[in-house]
């Protein structure tokens, strides 16, 4: 941020030092020192202009950089509160996962899926993940209706996926009520697909490799469409695959209605 400031410092001070030099009053004796100084004059104005447009790229950039900042990284407990502001994704907890020591023990692979809520809404899947755990056969078609779940067509194709909790290619999980949810197109690819093909990649790389996994959805009050979702992972005995982060469900150019589940184009 300093450098930033520094350079739209040195910008100012040059516009400063061209306008002396263009204000000061010029006497001409004739015609020609005429025309060289109004030609002078203008190539001042044409760097003035250029200066300024530079100025105001430089506090466009000040800008985005302060916006990204400010959501960079925020606590768990900020999630549900958490308002859509441009950035698909924002790290949670600096990017740390928060398991617990026991939680990353390891042991023979394993997954779990929480109980639906009170408002049949799906909860959180837990996983210690290994190679051993990925399916062999081809995903079948999806018929599991998730709270929220009013598709409809849109310009780049359908709105809504049904969302795996713990994707397809990690567990073999399909049509597991509680391990999906109504996620938007882009929630779910690209938004979730990067991290699932991460951490797929690494089971991949040997079987001897384990990957501890949570999966969250994030509601707000008793909406029936998640907000997002917060995905963590710990590969065991290394840093290999590490992060904390909080998707959000959203799609570019729908409005959402989260306490149903339906939408708009807007």
């Amino acid at each position: 941020m300093k450098s930033w400031r520094k350079i739209l410092s040195s910008i100012v001070l040059s516009i400063s030092l061209i306008g002396f030099g263009y204000v000061e009053p010029v006497q001409a004796s004739d015609s020609t020192n005429l025309a060289r100084i109004e030609a002078e004059n203008r190539a001042t104005e044409k760097r003035i202009q250029i200066l300024e447009q530079k100025i105001a790229a430089l506090k466009e950039q000040l800008g985005l950089a302060t916006k990204k900042t400010a959501v960079e990284s925020v606590s768990r407990a900020a999630l549900s509160k958490l308002t859509y502001q441009g950035s698909e994704v924002v790290t949670v907890n600096h990017n740390k996962p928060t398991f617990t020591k026991s939680e990353l023990k390891l042991t023979r692979p394993w997954q779990s899926y929480g109980q639906l809520d009170g408002l049949n809404r799906v909860t959180t899947a837990n996983a210690l993940l290994n190679h051993s755990l990925m399916p062999h056969s081809e995903r079948e078609p999806l018929y599991v209706n998730p709270t929220g779940w009013h598709n409809k067509r849109i310009s780049s194709g359908w709105l809504y996926n049904r969302c795996h909790l713990i994707g397809y290619q990690l567990t073999g999980q399909n049509n597991n009520i509680r391990n999906l949810m109504t996620g938007t197109r882009q929630l779910n690819d690209p938004g979730m697909l990067r991290y699932e093909n991460e951490v797929a990649d690494y089971l991949k790389s040997s079987n001897s490799h384990y990957v501890r996994y949570r999966v969250t959805p994030v509601f707000r009050g008793d909406e029936l469409l998640a907000r997002g979702v917060e995905m963590e992972a710990q590969s065991i005995g290394s840093n290999a695959v590490r992060f904390n982060v909080y998707i959000f469900n959203v799609q570019p150019g729908v409005v959402l209605n989260y306490q149903t589940g339906t939408s708009r184009v807007g």
